[in-house]
């Protein structure tokens, strides 16, 4: 209308982006088209009129978390008369009483995550994969770390269930394959590590927990107990994982592994294609990222067997044979996930491998050889790297 002012009607019109035509309708009334109309009556009488206030929405006053198709369905009961084509209304009608009277929900708010701010921690079961090692079925569980920002992953297969030490193993693996440190860590409420332990064992966990991070440079947080959503940058991604790993097992044509490091290079590989995608990001967040320590820290629980007159000891309810030679000795003995280390002085003399969570309370359990499916890669008596 300010080009009519100027122009003709078909110049304003062209200036203005709409037909001629139109513009001479607008010559005659300048109103809009939903101000000419007027306001649509209904068509058909309303189905929900003789049950909806006498019915419905005392249903929805007491029930106040029953769906939508059960009422349909109760409805249907006490009505046989409704039709099918009802159950959209209702929905609608439903919808829109629980805008105007329905209880408060929860607020979610989006959460921002800037490059090297945060870095996530947690563990999923991978036995619905259905692999086996050696022909035996596989019951581990996956430790995933991610970056949120720049969508970095890495996993680590875990023999046993969700421990400080197969926490501290991963989360170290993770970092060093990084490159870098993030500022935060978070975890979930680590229940499951603490469950069965006394006061003191949790307090002791909680106090090594605290010196990794420490040791790392990392502030560690929680996300409060239930409320998954606040780790939800890796919770979702848990499900993309394990979608992946499923088509490459199918495209694998087998889900049996010659031993576990075959497993844990498969895993790997698989991890590491989705990290090359993401590498433009990644390099992007490892420029905010803190600087590694200069060595890793401890990620083997600490503890001391005495070895009995029948050449063995038992420890976590798991009976571990060792040379005759050691009988009557104190050995210390470092713990990790899947293998234990047994020091006598600053010399190794016992490696064994632990068995995966359906056999840890199997006896008895034999020293380490070459031919147990699960057994770690190193050899029987070899030295542990130094540690700090």
């Amino acid at each position: 209308m300010k080009l009519r002012r100027h122009h003709s009607p078909a110049i304003s019109a062209a200036k203005a982006g709409f037909s001629t035509s139109a513009a001479y309708r607008f010559e005659k009334d300048a109103r809009l088209p939903s101000q000419k109309r007027p306001p649509r009556e209904r068509r058909r009488p309303d189905p929900l009129a003789g049950v909806w206030d006498s019915e419905v929405v005392p249903l929805l006053k007491d029930a106040p978390g029953l769906r939508p198709i059960a009422i349909f369905e109760e409805l249907c009961r006490r009505h046989p008369e409704l039709s099918a084509g009802t159950r959209r209304t209702l929905e609608r009608r439903i919808q829109a009483w629980r805008a105007v009277n329905g209880p408060d929900r929860e607020v979610i708010f989006r959460q921002e995550h800037p490059p090297g701010r945060m870095g996530l921690s947690d563990f999923t079961e991978v036995a619905d994969l259905g692999v086996s090692i050696a022909g035996q079925a596989f019951e581990g569980r996956l430790y995933h770390f991610r970056l949120p920002f720049s969508g970095f992953e890495h996993a680590h297969v875990v023999l046993g269930g969700e421990s400080f030490v197969a926490l501290a193993e991963g989360l170290q693996n993770a970092l060093w394959a990084l490159g870098g440190v993030p500022e935060q860590h978070r975890t979930d409420s680590l229940s499951a590590a603490f469950r069965n332990l006394d006061a003191e064992a949790k307090r002791d966990l909680t106090e090594r927990y605290e010196a990794f991070c420490a040791h790392y440079g990392m502030i560690p947080t929680r996300n409060n107990l239930g409320v998954s959503h606040e780790n939800g940058s890796i919770e979702s991604s848990h499900g993309h994982l394990k979608k992946k790993l499923a088509d490459a097992l199918l495209l694998r044509a087998s889900r049996d592994f010659d031993d576990l490091a075959a497993w844990r290079a498969f895993v790997d590989e698989i991890v590491g294609r989705g990290n090359a995608r993401n590498a433009k990001r990644i390099d992007q967040e490892r420029a905010a990222l803190r600087d590694l320590p200069v060595r890793k820290t401890a990620d083997y629980e600490e503890v001391h067997v005495a070895v009995t007159s029948s050449s063995a000891f038992v420890l976590r309810k798991v009976f571990y044979s060792v040379p005759s030679r050691l009988i009557g000795q104190r050995l210390r003995a470092h713990l990790y996930d899947d293998r234990l280390v047994g020091f006598q002085g600053p010399a190794a003399v016992q490696l064994s491998a632990r068995p995966v969570r359906s056999e840890r309370q199997a006896w008895p359990r034999r020293r380490l050889s070459g031919r147990h499916p699960f057994a770690p890669t190193q050899t029987d008596g070899a030295a542990e790297p130094p540690l700090s």
